[in-house]
């Protein structure tokens, strides 16, 4: 027997590869895991839910035509809100509400008492540094003068900073406003006026189409005119890299434009050329009537906005870069005019949900709900219409609407029932929605809306014994079809210790697996998760039981309850809705105390927080968690393979090879970066992974390269001028703020819910990743400018071979060798014994996976299988890995590579 020929591999794979050393696939075919239907478990697939209705949310607070809602970033307990007449009235102490004006530009500004007028103090926004900088931006309608016909003394749009006062966070200066647009604007109506900054630290800001009817001022698909019927993205920081705008007479110069708007550099719209020195590059969407409130979803970064119709549809639309929402060709999804009328090159965006004049005839644009209260509408656009008063939560996906609920009806009030909802927001304390309900005078009130008493759907178990999960729960005997697994790295639960359930009760449904993306899961599937934790530190007798969760996939998504102890053994009891606090006193062995730690009872919205759907649903049942082996009666092997004898996998998996293993923290014979890898997957990209929350920038998951995952020497996402912090600073662990929101318990805690104890073992981990892991790190193109010089010229592309000894630069980079020197190559060799076996042996770098694959043939098609080799992990130091060829294929092809974390 003989070898005829090794190949390297001449890309260095992105993903990880890690097996358990000694595996043999098939290994589990003595089916030490039987399945069986489960018939006990009373968890209702979707639960039953109450309705809603409202209440005043600061009973004896009455305001004068108030239309908008907002908070300065990070602060819970003052609300502000903007009355149409000029004035901001603070609401200093919502536990115990009183009201303070905290600015008056009143003389400045043009508005009447009909609640129907649009003219007035429309708009607030509080900027993204407000802490330290003490800015907020407002929008109104006001006497101006500006270079153009008809604009002297005559109504403006404008947009303006102001700052608070240094001595009174309650008071704002009103001699401190500064003018970034002034514009001429020859009617009352259709003003828009709401600002928002975005999760990219810009402002956004709305605009109509000038007003009349019937775009009668020709504004609606124009970007080379004026700053109308669209919405506008300024950098109000003026940073590097932006652009100035272009002339125009509402320009002051207080702003830049963002280098990636849409419009930069545009020479057509619509099919028809513009002379891109007159486009209004400031546009990030256009084609919009009357844009009556927006939001942004601080989980998502979609937003969403509501458009007031001309007499024909209201609409619902989620906002993209450079989107066109058809006003004034097409109102809704009703086309106004006729086909001939509209440019050939036209094309736009659909409203996300319109609805018709039965329904209501201005609607008012919501917020998305990401409060702990009420779980059915986690992630629901709460909106409404000002004219009929009815209230939805509308669901999506990004593209189609999933649900349009109609919660309720806001009764008309006031005179002559005059007014309506004129605005939504969010209690900064808890995320309750609240909307205004515009009245006429002084008589505007701010309600906020909450759950009724009418109940639909199934009730979920009231104790853990009825959800019929356990047999016996003093010995948390497991129901037949519940099957216990464990998994490599569990997530940090201060301290707990944590026993895990799956059930998929019907034999007929099966998983898709997948060795490197979340598994698929049908309809009913249920995880249970079992927490106890010691009440006397070091002492395992001590231990109290405390919780015992179910997750409950629907088929889309799901939701998570848990069933608290107290001091029973014998049953749980469910734990309300918006969960609940503990405190817990923690003994040291001699019997002082040591601590009062406070247990988290997850509200059924913090389950949801990171059960996403995006990221997987179940966050532990996958490969690189399961991929270990588990003791089944006696019978130990690998957890995977043994659901797959059991009949668990549509396609049950056959080759173990290249499957990941998750390490634990304290593995010192893997390296530092892949056990830091490790803990993240786990503990963070629930959230930061593509998809996931849109603050959360950088990718944790596993099968992302580190160099690939936006974590080194990445500056932070609105990083004021002059802050030198990094996500990861390597070699300074005092600039990495990664590593400061683990180690702190608090606002800024990562991760963020569900923990009040630091994971001082991580802390330490990272911090030795960071100090020393790091001391050599070279990204891809420092090692280029340092083996070719700078610039490196065509020799040193990642598939280039310049010292022709067959391995490509990128190979070279990972194995450490030298790119120039034909000699240095990285070592692998075929040893073949006196019997006729066949040995490779190859040299493992420190913190690099060997992959090892076969083919019997070289001619197409060509099938490359990886062999399970003991040298699939991510060592702490280099090594030589010797292994013997399977007799059976002794005789090919090979090649092998190298991969990083």
């Amino acid at each position: 027997m003989r070898i005829r020929t090794i190949t390297r591999a001449c890309t260095a794979l992105c993903g990880l590869g890690l097996c358990a050393d000694g595996w043999v696939p098939g290994s589990a075919q003595a089916g030490p895991l039987q399945r069986e239907p489960n018939t006990t478990l009373r968890m209702p697939l979707v639960p039953g839910r109450l309705g809603y209705t409202f209440e005043d949310a600061f009973l004896g607070l009455v305001f004068t035509n108030a239309v908008a809602l907002a908070t300065p970033p990070g602060e819970t307990n003052r609300l502000f809100v903007v009355e149409k007449s000029g004035r901001i009235v603070v609401i200093t102490n919502l536990a115990q509400p009183t009201r303070t004006v905290f600015l008056d530009i009143s003389a400045r500004v043009s508005t009447s008492l009909n609640v129907s007028d649009e003219r007035g103090l429309l708009g607030l926004a509080f900027h993204p540094g407000y802490a330290t900088n003490r800015y907020f931006y407002v929008f109104y309608t006001g006497p101006a003068t500006t270079a153009v016909p008809g604009g002297t003394n005559a109504l403006h749009d404008i947009l303006s900073r102001f700052q608070t006062r240094a001595d009174d966070p309650n008071r704002a200066d009103p001699n401190s406003e500064v003018r970034l647009l002034v514009q001429y604007d020859q009617a009352s109506n259709h003003n828009g006026g709401d600002l928002h900054f975005g999760p990219d630290g810009y402002l956004y800001v709305s605009l109509g189409d000038e007003g009349g009817a019937h775009d009668q001022y020709g504004n609606s698909q124009r970007i080379d005119r004026d700053f109308f019927a669209g919405i506008l993205r300024l950098d109000v920081d003026q940073r590097p890299g932006s652009l100035p705008p272009n002339p125009h007479p509402a320009v002051t110069g207080q702003y830049r434009v963002p280098p990636d708007n849409p419009f930069v550099g545009a020479t057509s719209f619509n099919g028809r050329p513009v002379d891109p020195a007159r486009v209004r590059t400031e546009f990030w969407a256009v084609g919009l009537r009357n844009p009556w409130r927006m939001a942004f979803d601080p989980e998502t970064g979609w937003l969403f906005c509501g458009d007031v119709g001309q007499s024909t549809r209201e609409e619902i639309n989620l906002i993209g870069r450079g989107g066109n929402y058809g006003w004034s060709y097409f109102e809704g999804n009703f086309q106004r005019t006729n086909s001939a009328q509209i440019p050939p090159g036209f094309q736009h965006a659909r409203p996300l949900l319109d609805y018709g004049r039965s329904l209501g005839y201005s609607v008012t644009g919501g917020v998305v709900y990401r409060g702990h209260r009420f779980p059915d509408l986690y992630g629901a656009y709460v909106y409404g219409d000002y004219g009929s008063g009815r209230i939805w939560a509308l669901k999506t996906d990004g593209t189609n609407v999933l649900e349009n609920r109609l919660l309720f009806q806001n009764p008309l009030g006031g005179p002559f029932n005059a007014g309506g909802i004129s605005a939504f927001g969010r209690d900064p304390r808890n995320g309750d929605v609240l909307y205004v309900d515009l009245r006429f005078g002084t008589n505007s009130v701010i309600r906020r809306i909450i759950n009724n008493t009418n109940f639909t759907g199934t009730p979920i178990p009231a104790t853990l014994a009825e959800t019929g999960a356990f047999e016996d729960l003093t010995r948390l005997k497991p129901a037949p079809g519940v099957v216990a697994y464990e998994l490599n790295l569990p997530f940090w639960s201060d301290g707990a210790r944590k026993q895990r359930w799956f059930s998929i009760p019907d034999p007929s449904q099966t998983m898709e697996f997948s060795p490197d993306d979340p598994w698929r899961f049908p309809a009913g599937t249920v995880w249970v998760k079992h927490f106890e934790l010691e009440l006397t530190n070091g002492v395992p007798e001590s231990a109290r039981r405390l919780e015992t969760r179910l997750l409950v996939f629907d088929g889309q998504a799901g939701y998570g309850v848990t069933y608290r102890w107290g001091d029973a053994t014998t049953n749980a009891w469910l734990v309300p809705e918006e969960g609940l606090d503990e405190p817990l006193i923690i003994y040291a062995a001699d019997g002082s105390v040591l601590r009062t730690q406070v247990w988290r009872y997850p509200s059924r919205v913090e389950c949801l927080q990171c059960h996403r759907t995006s990221a997987g649903f179940a966050l532990g049942f996958n490969t690189p968690q399961l991929n270990r082996d588990h003791d089944y009666e006696g019978f130990v092997t690998n957890q995977i393979l043994a659901l797959a004898a059991a009949g668990y996998f549509t396609h049950p998996p056959t080759n173990t090879a290249g499957w990941r293993a998750l390490a634990a923290p304290g593995d010192s014979t893997v390296s530092l970066e892949y056990r830091v890898r490790s803990w993240l997957a786990v503990n963070c990209a629930q959230c930061h992974h593509p998809g996931g929350v849109q603050m959360a920038r950088w990718d944790a998951r596993l099968n992302t390269r580190t160099a690939e995952a936006g974590l080194l020497d990445m500056p932070l996402f609105h990083a004021a001028p002059g802050d030198t912090r990094r996500l990861v600073a390597p070699r300074d662990p005092d600039r990495s703020e990664l590593l400061r929101r683990i180690a702190v318990r608090g606002p800024g805690q990562m991760p963020p819910i569900a923990s009040t104890l630091v994971d001082e073992e991580a802390v330490a981990l990272l911090t030795a990743w960071i100090r020393d892991g790091l001391t050599d790190w070279e990204p891809w193109e420092a090692w280029q400018r340092r083996s070719f010089g700078d610039p490196p010229g065509p020799e040193a592309a990642p598939a280039a071979d310049p010292d022709g000894d067959g391995d490509p630069n990128e190979l070279e980079f990972l194995a450490g060798t030298n790119p120039q020197d034909g000699h240095d190559r990285w070592p692998l060799t075929v040893m073949v014994g006196s019997d006729g076996s066949v040995r490779l042996r190859v040299w493992q770098p420190a913190n690099r996976s060997v992959r090892i694959e076969f083919t019997p043939e070289l001619q197409p098609p060509v099938i490359w299988t990886a062999l399970p080799v003991p040298a699939r992990t991510f060592p702490a130091e280099g090594r030589w890995v010797e292994f013997l060829l399977p007799s059976e294929r002794s005789r090919g092809f090979y090649r092998a590579s190298l991969e990083a974390p």
